[in-house]
């Protein structure tokens, strides 16, 4: 009795020193495994049971809870559902769209974007998920990526985008353009307000979906990944399911009021914010963009209790001017990805305790981890269970030959804990790649065999993480062409051929460049001018805000002689990425992209300082 009565005691305090997170891991994995139970429950109903069926659930539970909130309007989850009704049938009377067809959403965030996905699941239709900041050529390319898609659903306010390449559209066999708008610009165009509002809101036959399966694709989510063109990750039935859980993995509930501030058309905004909640059955205040200075006001307003961020919207928030009230609120919890450590603990500081949920995924990958113990700067927590459930390997990666290392047997080396290596994980029938849309190449190309056994077949994330002596996982850099800003993915190859477009222009070199004060890397490029001919400032302005979006357009351009190739003509970015953007370090033309005078200016010492200082906003 004596020797228990001594364990109970001293039993917690040893668990403290020698395994300090202990029970912090047990609860997660007791989580995890619940989590999975109810995923395999759920995978065995019959009829299938899918997202749209959870969605249905919850009008059924709760017909009267407010769903969405959006500038001052109140959509309850019955609202939502006979919204969608009439859109549902309005399509199916009013397009050729049939079940198992594809259809493309090119919208901002606003509560029609989530009726029409809604619809078109209901129809047992697929969608594509436009970034609405595309234009021209990308935009013509994300929509060929979902090639059989027959309509298109856009904003009002996106009209002009489509208006500007609508016969480009045409020959890719969008036959019919819905503008959610009753006053159109073009007669070619239809308006989808006006058709649903003369649709009935009875319920959509079930029967158009009964040929949807698991491997079915539900959404088609659009990344840049390391090839220069936007790739179409699919996202099937089985991953939505799966992705009901990221909000209630994380404490979240039904009376939770979750703030959803970042796009719809973004893994995070989609997957996370949306469909989180439909699991959740929790309240979504949506946003049509960010804004760090209506923040906290919008977050009082609504009693907001959980929001989402990317690394650069919580330094935002800490950019903003200091207020008296900036720790009164309800937020409770903050759950997102790319949170630097800086950042993190300057948020704590002065918004207060709010416990925060950093996360690693990507949107086409097949492996996750999340910082449920709130280690500052992890992104997660490993263990042997989430090991053997979804087994992964940080292996050695020759970062100058921009391929893995092989041993003697032709098979990767896994690095030790404290030390860098790329992120791959085992494709498996509880982790699967399904891979891109239209693009068997790239699919192949994000595939890595012979890893640890020969015949096997991983998931190569394309990221360099490391994990420490404590098991926490770091995310350290990314792979290959693609550098990430404003919380965007930045494909190089993309802004070269669009830079290399320009008459004037011979070649250019893309890459990112850090900023003090930053998150990621901007965009820098370094362009040779063809013989006896000149820089041309404000006609490259002009272009690079015509072709690209705001966070793709190189915001420094070095003139360069000639360029640095490897032996097999590869471009060298390393020296010219090291030299960033500094005037002292290099005795070539720099031009720096200044929105306002609109054309792009000589970087001088001046401007360098400025920047840097931040009196010149990025």
């Amino acid at each position: 009795m004596l020797l228990l009565s001594l364990l109970l005691i001293i039993g917690p305090l040893l668990l403290r020193v020698f395994f300090p997170y202990f029970w912090t891991d047990l609860v997660y994995h007791t989580d995890l495994l619940r989590i999975l139970l109810k995923f395999v429950s759920r995978r065995r109903r019959r009829p299938l049971f899918l997202a749209l069926d959870r969605f249905l659930e919850q009008v059924e539970t709760r017909p009267n809870k407010a769903f969405i909130v959006f500038e001052n309007k109140r959509y309850s989850f019955k609202d939502a559902d006979r919204e969608s009704n009439r859109i549902a049938n309005a399509l199916r009377v009013a397009s050729v769209l049939r079940p198992g067809d594809t259809a493309v959403l090119f919208m901002q965030n606003e509560p029609a974007f989530i009726f029409c996905w809604l619809a078109l699941a209901k129809l047992g239709c697929a969608c594509a998920l436009l970034n609405c900041s595309i234009r021209a050529r990308s935009l013509i390319a994300s929509v060929r990526c979902c090639r059989g898609a027959t309509v298109l659903i856009a904003s009002e306010e996106l009209q002009g985008a489509v208006e500007e390449v609508y016969e480009d559209l045409q020959q890719e066999g969008l036959t019919m353009i819905f503008i959610t708008a009753e006053e159109l610009r073009s007669s070619r165009m239809k308006s989808l307000i006006r058709a649903a509002q003369e649709s009935s809101d009875a319920d959509v036959p079930q029967t158009l979906r009964a040929d949807v399966c698991f491997t079915s694709p539900a959404v088609y989510i659009y990344t840049s990944g390391t090839t220069g063109l936007p790739k179409a990750a699919v996202i099937t039935q089985t991953r939505l399911l799966a992705a009901l859980a990221v909000l209630a993995s994380n404490g979240v509930t039904d009376s939770d009021v979750i703030y959803v501030t970042l796009p719809l058309y973004h893994t995070a905004g989609f997957l996370v914010g949306f469909m989180g909640s439909i699991e959740t059955g929790s309240t979504i205040i949506l946003r049509r963009k960010f804004s760090a200075s209506q923040f906290w006001d919008e977050c009082r307003a609504h009693n907001v209790t959980v929001i989402q961020y990317i690394g650069e919207v919580l330094r935002y928030l800490c950019n903003t001017p200091q207020r008296a009230s900036d720790k009164e609120h309800a937020v409770r919890l903050a759950v997102g990805n790319g949170l630097r450590s800086d950042v993190w603990r300057e948020f704590l500081k002065r918004f207060g305790h709010i416990q925060v949920r950093e996360f690693y995924a990507s949107t086409e990958g097949n492996v996750g981890f999340v910082n449920y113990a709130g280690k500052i700067g992890a992104v997660g927590r490993v263990s042997f269970l989430h090991k053997k459930l979804f087994p992964y390997a940080i292996i050695q990666y020759d970062t100058e030959h921009d391929e893995p290392v092989r041993n003697s047997r032709g098979l990767c080396v896994e690095v030790p804990k404290g030390q860098t290596g790329l992120l791959v994980s085992k494709i498996t029938e509880i982790a699967p790649f399904v891979g891109y849309a239209q693009n068997e190449q790239q699919t192949e190309k994000k595939r890595l065999r012979d890893v640890l056994k020969h015949g096997d077949v991983y998931f190569n994330s394309g990221d360099l993480l490391k994990i420490d002596h404590d098991n926490f996982i770091y995310f350290q850099d990314r792979v290959g062409d693609t550098f990430r800003w404003k919380g965007e993915n930045v494909a190089t190859t993309e802004v070269s051929d669009i830079i290399s477009m320009l008459e004037f222009v011979e070649e250019a070199n893309v890459y990112g460049v850090r900023v003090p004060g930053h998150e990621g890397r901007i965009g820098m490029a370094a362009v040779k001018v063809m013989d006896r001919m000149e820089f041309e400032c404000k006609k490259t302005f002009d272009h690079v805000c015509r072709f690209l979006p705001v966070y793709a357009r190189p915001r420094f351009i070095r003139i360069q002689s000639s360029m640095d190739v490897t032996a097999t003509f590869k471009q060298l970015k390393l020296k010219l990425v090291e030299a960033g953007f500094n005037p002292s370090m290099t005795t070539d033309r720099l031009y720096f992209l200044c929105e306002r005078e609109r054309t792009y200016v000589s970087l001088t010492p001046f401007i360098y300082q400025q920047i840097l200082s931040h009196s010149i906003k990025l």
